[in-house]
Protein backbone atom coordinates (compact mmCIF):
# COMPACT_ATOMS: atom_id res chain seq x y z
CA UNK A 1 0.00 0.00 0.00
CA UNK A 2 2.75 2.58 1.06
CA UNK A 3 3.86 2.29 -2.92
CA UNK A 4 0.59 3.39 -4.21
CA UNK A 5 0.56 6.94 -4.10
CA UNK A 6 3.86 7.12 -6.43
CA UNK A 7 1.50 5.15 -8.65
CA UNK A 8 -0.94 7.97 -8.63
CA UNK A 9 1.87 10.32 -8.29
CA UNK A 10 3.27 8.65 -11.91
CA UNK A 11 -0.03 9.07 -13.22
CA UNK A 12 -0.60 12.38 -12.75
CA UNK A 13 2.14 13.10 -14.61
CA UNK A 14 0.66 14.26 -18.00
CA UNK A 15 3.16 13.16 -20.30
CA UNK A 16 3.77 9.53 -19.39
CA UNK A 17 1.24 6.75 -20.27
CA UNK A 18 0.69 3.65 -18.73
CA UNK A 19 3.47 2.19 -20.39
CA UNK A 20 6.31 4.63 -19.99
CA UNK A 21 5.23 4.21 -15.75
CA UNK A 22 4.93 0.51 -16.40
CA UNK A 23 8.62 0.91 -17.39
CA UNK A 24 9.72 3.02 -14.90
CA UNK A 25 8.36 1.19 -12.39
CA UNK A 26 10.01 -2.22 -13.90
CA UNK A 27 13.42 -0.31 -14.05
CA UNK A 28 13.71 1.08 -10.89
CA UNK A 29 11.88 -1.68 -8.81
CA UNK A 30 9.30 0.38 -7.41
CA UNK A 31 6.62 3.62 -8.14
CA UNK A 32 8.61 5.28 -5.17
CA UNK A 33 12.03 4.89 -6.54
CA UNK A 34 10.54 5.60 -10.22
CA UNK A 35 9.23 9.08 -9.48
CA UNK A 36 12.33 10.19 -7.16
CA UNK A 37 14.75 9.20 -9.67
CA UNK A 38 17.08 11.90 -10.82
CA UNK A 39 17.54 13.45 -14.19
CA UNK A 40 20.42 11.59 -14.88
CA UNK A 41 18.62 7.86 -14.49
CA UNK A 42 15.63 9.38 -15.83
CA UNK A 43 17.43 9.99 -19.00
CA UNK A 44 19.01 6.85 -19.27
CA UNK A 45 15.99 5.17 -18.79
CA UNK A 46 14.83 6.25 -22.43
CA UNK A 47 12.62 9.37 -21.88
CA UNK A 48 12.53 11.35 -24.58
CA UNK A 49 13.86 15.44 -23.78
CA UNK A 50 10.30 16.73 -23.75
CA UNK A 51 8.68 14.08 -21.54
CA UNK A 52 11.82 13.99 -19.05
CA UNK A 53 11.32 18.47 -19.31
CA UNK A 54 7.61 17.37 -18.42
CA UNK A 55 8.68 14.94 -15.87
CA UNK A 56 10.94 17.61 -13.73
CA UNK A 57 8.26 20.27 -13.67
CA UNK A 58 4.98 18.56 -12.74
CA UNK A 59 6.76 16.41 -10.35
CA UNK A 60 7.67 19.87 -8.15
CA UNK A 61 3.95 20.37 -7.41
CA UNK A 62 2.57 16.94 -7.20
CA UNK A 63 2.17 15.65 -3.64
CA UNK A 64 1.79 11.63 -3.80
CA UNK A 65 0.46 11.23 -0.16
CA UNK A 66 -1.95 14.08 -1.17
CA UNK A 67 -3.18 12.72 -4.38
CA UNK A 68 -3.98 9.03 -2.13
CA UNK A 69 -6.00 11.05 0.36
CA UNK A 70 -8.11 13.07 -2.33
CA UNK A 71 -9.13 9.76 -3.39
CA UNK A 72 -10.36 8.48 -0.66
CA UNK A 73 -11.83 12.07 -0.11
CA UNK A 74 -14.33 11.18 -2.89
CA UNK A 75 -15.11 7.50 -2.46
CA UNK A 76 -12.31 7.00 -5.22
CA UNK A 77 -10.62 3.28 -5.46
CA UNK A 78 -7.70 2.48 -6.58
CA UNK A 79 -6.08 -0.92 -8.46
CA UNK A 80 -3.20 -1.32 -10.20
CA UNK A 81 -1.41 -4.27 -12.13
CA UNK A 82 -0.07 -6.16 -9.68
CA UNK A 83 -2.71 -6.35 -7.49
CA UNK A 84 -4.90 -9.81 -7.12
CA UNK A 85 -8.48 -7.74 -7.82
CA UNK A 86 -6.72 -5.72 -11.08
CA UNK A 87 -9.22 -7.44 -13.60
CA UNK A 88 -7.92 -10.24 -15.27
CA UNK A 89 -8.85 -9.69 -19.22
CA UNK A 90 -7.64 -6.48 -18.90
CA UNK A 91 -3.98 -7.58 -17.75
CA UNK A 92 -4.12 -9.53 -20.76
CA UNK A 93 -4.30 -6.68 -23.15
CA UNK A 94 -0.86 -4.53 -24.70
CA UNK A 95 -1.21 -1.71 -22.88
CA UNK A 96 -2.95 -1.62 -19.97
CA UNK A 97 -3.81 1.01 -17.64
CA UNK A 98 -1.16 1.56 -14.67
CA UNK A 99 -4.25 2.84 -12.86
CA UNK A 100 -7.76 2.07 -12.40
CA UNK A 101 -9.54 4.42 -10.52
CA UNK A 102 -12.73 2.70 -9.58
CA UNK A 103 -16.53 3.18 -7.32
CA UNK A 104 -18.58 0.49 -6.66
CA UNK A 105 -17.65 -3.32 -7.16
CA UNK A 106 -14.57 -3.96 -9.17
CA UNK A 107 -15.18 -7.95 -8.74
CA UNK A 108 -18.17 -7.66 -11.16
CA UNK A 109 -15.55 -7.37 -14.10
CA UNK A 110 -14.21 -10.99 -13.18
CA UNK A 111 -17.83 -12.60 -14.08
CA UNK A 112 -18.63 -13.05 -17.52
CA UNK A 113 -18.23 -9.80 -19.46
CA UNK A 114 -19.89 -8.31 -23.18
CA UNK A 115 -19.50 -5.01 -24.38
CA UNK A 116 -22.25 -2.93 -26.25
CA UNK A 117 -21.57 -0.07 -27.53
CA UNK A 118 -22.78 2.43 -30.51
CA UNK A 119 -23.51 5.87 -31.43
CA UNK A 120 -24.58 8.36 -29.63
CA UNK A 121 -26.52 9.98 -32.43
CA UNK A 122 -29.42 7.24 -32.42
CA UNK A 123 -32.95 6.46 -33.55
CA UNK A 124 -35.58 4.42 -32.26
CA UNK A 125 -34.74 1.03 -33.57
CA UNK A 126 -31.10 1.47 -32.42
CA UNK A 127 -31.87 2.96 -28.49
CA UNK A 128 -34.33 -0.09 -28.50
CA UNK A 129 -32.08 -2.78 -29.61
CA UNK A 130 -29.04 -1.62 -27.15
CA UNK A 131 -31.80 -1.36 -24.10
CA UNK A 132 -33.38 -5.39 -24.68
CA UNK A 133 -30.20 -6.55 -25.89
CA UNK A 134 -28.30 -5.64 -22.78
CA UNK A 135 -31.68 -6.27 -20.97
CA UNK A 136 -31.42 -10.05 -22.43
CA UNK A 137 -27.87 -10.36 -21.76
CA UNK A 138 -28.31 -9.12 -17.83
CA UNK A 139 -30.61 -11.79 -17.20
CA UNK A 140 -28.26 -14.37 -18.40
CA UNK A 141 -25.43 -13.33 -15.83
CA UNK A 142 -24.28 -11.06 -18.49
CA UNK A 143 -22.53 -8.29 -17.08
CA UNK A 144 -22.76 -5.44 -19.62
CA UNK A 145 -19.46 -3.41 -20.25
CA UNK A 146 -20.38 0.23 -21.79
CA UNK A 147 -18.90 3.61 -21.92
CA UNK A 148 -21.99 6.20 -20.19
CA UNK A 149 -22.31 8.15 -23.58
CA UNK A 150 -25.33 9.78 -24.85
CA UNK A 151 -26.99 7.39 -27.51
CA UNK A 152 -26.74 3.56 -27.35
CA UNK A 153 -23.90 3.64 -24.57
CA UNK A 154 -27.05 5.13 -22.26
CA UNK A 155 -29.21 2.64 -23.11
CA UNK A 156 -27.42 -0.53 -23.13
CA UNK A 157 -26.47 0.65 -19.67
CA UNK A 158 -30.12 1.44 -19.06
CA UNK A 159 -31.43 -2.13 -20.32
CA UNK A 160 -28.77 -4.26 -18.23
CA UNK A 161 -30.22 -2.17 -14.69
CA UNK A 162 -33.99 -2.72 -15.39
CA UNK A 163 -33.22 -6.56 -15.57
CA UNK A 164 -31.97 -6.15 -12.02
CA UNK A 165 -28.25 -7.01 -13.89
CA UNK A 166 -24.63 -5.29 -13.09
CA UNK A 167 -23.01 -3.19 -15.35
CA UNK A 168 -19.92 -1.16 -15.55
CA UNK A 169 -18.98 2.17 -17.43
CA UNK A 170 -15.80 2.92 -18.71
CA UNK A 171 -15.60 6.96 -18.56
CA UNK A 172 -13.17 9.54 -20.50
CA UNK A 173 -12.79 11.84 -17.61
CA UNK A 174 -11.91 11.61 -13.75
CA UNK A 175 -14.52 9.85 -12.07
CA UNK A 176 -15.58 13.09 -10.29
CA UNK A 177 -16.90 14.41 -13.13
CA UNK A 178 -20.06 13.16 -15.28
CA UNK A 179 -19.88 13.28 -18.65
CA UNK A 180 -22.30 13.80 -19.89
CA UNK A 181 -24.19 15.41 -16.87
CA UNK A 182 -27.21 14.63 -17.37
CA UNK A 183 -26.69 10.82 -16.90
CA UNK A 184 -25.44 11.81 -13.25
CA UNK A 185 -28.20 9.77 -11.73
CA UNK A 186 -27.59 6.57 -14.04
CA UNK A 187 -23.76 6.56 -12.83
CA UNK A 188 -24.92 6.82 -9.25
CA UNK A 189 -27.31 3.84 -10.23
CA UNK A 190 -24.02 2.02 -11.69
CA UNK A 191 -22.25 2.50 -8.76
CA UNK A 192 -24.79 0.73 -6.40
CA UNK A 193 -25.23 -2.20 -9.34
CA UNK A 194 -21.66 -2.78 -10.69
CA UNK A 195 -18.92 -0.48 -11.00
CA UNK A 196 -17.51 2.42 -12.62
CA UNK A 197 -13.90 2.95 -13.76
CA UNK A 198 -11.57 5.33 -15.33
CA UNK A 199 -7.48 5.24 -15.82
CA UNK A 200 -7.78 9.15 -15.57
CA UNK A 201 -7.00 10.72 -12.02
CA UNK A 202 -9.98 13.04 -10.19
CA UNK A 203 -10.26 16.55 -11.89
CA UNK A 204 -9.59 15.01 -15.68
CA UNK A 205 -11.62 16.62 -18.01
CA UNK A 206 -13.47 14.80 -21.38
CA UNK A 207 -11.15 15.55 -24.10
CA UNK A 208 -11.36 14.05 -27.03
CA UNK A 209 -8.38 12.23 -26.90
CA UNK A 210 -9.38 10.31 -24.03
CA UNK A 211 -12.32 8.70 -25.51
CA UNK A 212 -10.34 6.48 -27.67
CA UNK A 213 -8.00 5.87 -25.02
CA UNK A 214 -11.31 4.60 -22.68
CA UNK A 215 -12.25 2.40 -25.65
CA UNK A 216 -9.44 -0.19 -25.61
CA UNK A 217 -10.68 -0.71 -21.69
CA UNK A 218 -14.02 -1.04 -22.98
CA UNK A 219 -13.15 -4.02 -25.40
CA UNK A 220 -10.16 -5.26 -22.93
CA UNK A 221 -13.04 -5.86 -20.42
CA UNK A 222 -14.89 -7.92 -22.25
CA UNK A 223 -15.13 -11.11 -24.37
CA UNK A 224 -17.12 -9.89 -26.71
CA UNK A 225 -18.33 -6.43 -28.30
CA UNK A 226 -21.12 -6.18 -29.80
CA UNK A 227 -22.19 -2.79 -31.62
CA UNK A 228 -26.01 -1.73 -31.72
CA UNK A 229 -26.26 1.12 -34.08
CA UNK A 230 -22.61 3.36 -35.47
CA UNK A 231 -22.52 5.60 -38.60
CA UNK A 232 -20.16 4.97 -41.13
CA UNK A 233 -17.48 6.66 -38.91
CA UNK A 234 -18.79 6.39 -35.68
CA UNK A 235 -16.46 6.23 -32.72
CA UNK A 236 -17.61 2.83 -31.70
CA UNK A 237 -16.06 1.58 -34.46
CA UNK A 238 -12.52 2.40 -32.60
CA UNK A 239 -13.92 0.23 -29.76
CA UNK A 240 -14.26 -2.54 -32.34
CA UNK A 241 -10.24 -2.14 -33.74
CA UNK A 242 -9.16 -2.90 -30.40
CA UNK A 243 -11.27 -5.61 -29.69
CA UNK A 244 -9.74 -7.15 -32.73
CA UNK A 245 -5.91 -6.32 -32.02
CA UNK A 246 -7.23 -7.90 -28.49
CA UNK A 247 -8.31 -10.64 -29.51
CA UNK A 248 -11.97 -10.23 -28.82
CA UNK A 249 -15.47 -11.26 -30.62
CA UNK A 250 -17.15 -8.59 -32.62
CA UNK A 251 -20.61 -8.73 -33.25
CA UNK A 252 -23.09 -6.07 -35.46
CA UNK A 253 -27.08 -5.71 -35.23
CA UNK A 254 -28.27 -5.73 -38.67
CA UNK A 255 -30.24 -2.15 -39.26
CA UNK A 256 -32.13 -0.64 -41.98
CA UNK A 257 -30.43 -0.49 -45.76
CA UNK A 258 -31.93 3.12 -45.59
CA UNK A 259 -30.24 4.20 -42.33
CA UNK A 260 -26.78 6.11 -42.43
CA UNK A 261 -26.35 5.26 -38.47
CA UNK A 262 -26.66 1.46 -39.82
CA UNK A 263 -23.89 1.61 -42.71
CA UNK A 264 -21.07 1.11 -39.64
CA UNK A 265 -22.52 -1.97 -38.66
CA UNK A 266 -23.17 -2.98 -42.17
CA UNK A 267 -19.24 -2.59 -43.04
CA UNK A 268 -18.65 -4.63 -39.43
CA UNK A 269 -20.84 -7.60 -41.34
CA UNK A 270 -19.33 -7.62 -44.90
CA UNK A 271 -15.93 -7.57 -42.90
CA UNK A 272 -16.56 -10.37 -40.91
CA UNK A 273 -18.79 -9.86 -37.79
CA UNK A 274 -20.59 -12.35 -36.17
CA UNK A 275 -24.48 -11.17 -36.48
CA UNK A 276 -26.38 -10.37 -33.75
CA UNK A 277 -30.02 -10.37 -33.15
CA UNK A 278 -30.58 -11.78 -29.99
CA UNK A 279 -28.79 -12.33 -26.63
CA UNK A 280 -28.74 -16.01 -27.49
CA UNK A 281 -26.15 -15.43 -30.91
CA UNK A 282 -23.78 -13.64 -28.34
CA UNK A 283 -23.59 -16.29 -26.17
CA UNK A 284 -23.58 -19.29 -28.26
CA UNK A 285 -20.93 -17.57 -30.24
CA UNK A 286 -18.83 -17.14 -27.22
CA UNK A 287 -19.44 -20.84 -26.05
CA UNK A 288 -22.01 -20.41 -23.79
CA UNK A 289 -25.24 -21.69 -24.27
CA UNK A 290 -26.94 -20.58 -21.59
CA UNK A 291 -25.41 -18.84 -18.02
CA UNK A 292 -29.02 -18.80 -16.38
CA UNK A 293 -32.47 -20.82 -16.70
CA UNK A 294 -34.46 -18.75 -18.41
CA UNK A 295 -38.11 -17.95 -17.50
CA UNK A 296 -40.93 -19.64 -18.76
CA UNK A 297 -42.41 -18.61 -21.92
CA UNK A 298 -45.34 -16.34 -21.38
CA UNK A 299 -48.32 -17.44 -22.65
CA UNK A 300 -50.62 -15.34 -24.43
CA UNK A 301 -54.47 -14.89 -24.67
CA UNK A 302 -55.75 -15.10 -28.17
CA UNK A 303 -56.55 -11.24 -28.03
CA UNK A 304 -53.04 -10.43 -27.20
CA UNK A 305 -51.91 -12.36 -29.73
CA UNK A 306 -53.78 -10.49 -32.51
CA UNK A 307 -52.63 -7.52 -31.38
CA UNK A 308 -48.92 -8.43 -31.37
CA UNK A 309 -49.85 -9.90 -35.00
CA UNK A 310 -50.16 -6.56 -36.23
CA UNK A 311 -47.63 -4.60 -34.18
CA UNK A 312 -43.94 -4.02 -35.87
CA UNK A 313 -40.49 -3.24 -35.05
CA UNK A 314 -41.04 0.14 -36.59
CA UNK A 315 -43.61 2.95 -34.29
CA UNK A 316 -46.74 2.34 -35.09
CA UNK A 317 -49.35 5.00 -33.77
CA UNK A 318 -52.22 4.57 -31.57
CA UNK A 319 -54.84 4.91 -34.62
CA UNK A 320 -53.34 3.03 -36.55
CA UNK A 321 -53.23 -0.02 -34.56
CA UNK A 322 -57.22 0.73 -33.96
CA UNK A 323 -58.04 0.54 -37.57
CA UNK A 324 -55.91 -2.64 -37.82
CA UNK A 325 -56.86 -4.84 -34.89
CA UNK A 326 -60.74 -3.58 -35.54
CA UNK A 327 -61.36 -3.46 -31.46
CA UNK A 328 -62.61 -0.49 -29.31
CA UNK A 329 -59.73 2.00 -28.39
CA UNK A 330 -60.50 1.24 -25.04
CA UNK A 331 -60.18 -2.45 -25.02
CA UNK A 332 -57.29 -1.80 -27.19
CA UNK A 333 -55.25 0.33 -24.93
CA UNK A 334 -55.53 -2.37 -21.71
CA UNK A 335 -54.48 -5.15 -24.17
CA UNK A 336 -51.64 -3.16 -25.12
CA UNK A 337 -50.97 -2.20 -21.26
CA UNK A 338 -50.98 -6.20 -20.70
CA UNK A 339 -48.33 -6.62 -23.99
CA UNK A 340 -45.98 -3.71 -22.53
CA UNK A 341 -45.77 -5.39 -18.66
CA UNK A 342 -44.99 -8.73 -20.36
CA UNK A 343 -42.17 -7.13 -22.15
CA UNK A 344 -43.82 -7.51 -25.54
CA UNK A 345 -43.68 -4.18 -26.91
CA UNK A 346 -42.54 -0.40 -25.27
CA UNK A 347 -44.70 2.67 -25.46
CA UNK A 348 -43.39 5.63 -27.16
CA UNK A 349 -44.11 9.17 -27.29
CA UNK A 350 -46.75 10.54 -28.94
CA UNK A 351 -49.38 7.72 -28.40
CA UNK A 352 -46.82 5.37 -30.55
CA UNK A 353 -46.12 1.41 -30.12
CA UNK A 354 -43.11 -0.57 -30.76
CA UNK A 355 -42.64 -4.41 -30.75
CA UNK A 356 -39.85 -5.38 -29.36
Amino acid sequence: MSDLPFWLALNRISTLGARRIRHLVKTYGDAKSAYYATEKQLSESGLPPKVLASFLREREQIKPQEEWQRCRDLGISVVIPNDTSYPVLLKEIYDPPAVLYYRGDLQVLSQFTVAVVGSRKTTTYGRTAAEKLASDLARQGVVIVSGMARGIDTCAHRGALSASGKTAAVLGSGLDICYPPENRALMEKIVQNGVVISEFPPGTQPKPAHFPMRNRIISGLSYGVVVVEAAEKSGALITTDFALEQGREVFAVPGSIHSPQSRGCHRLLKEGAEVCETAADVLLALGKNSLKETAAAVELTPKQAAVLTVLEFEPVHFDQLVALSGLPAAELSGLLLELELAGFLKKMVGNYYLRV
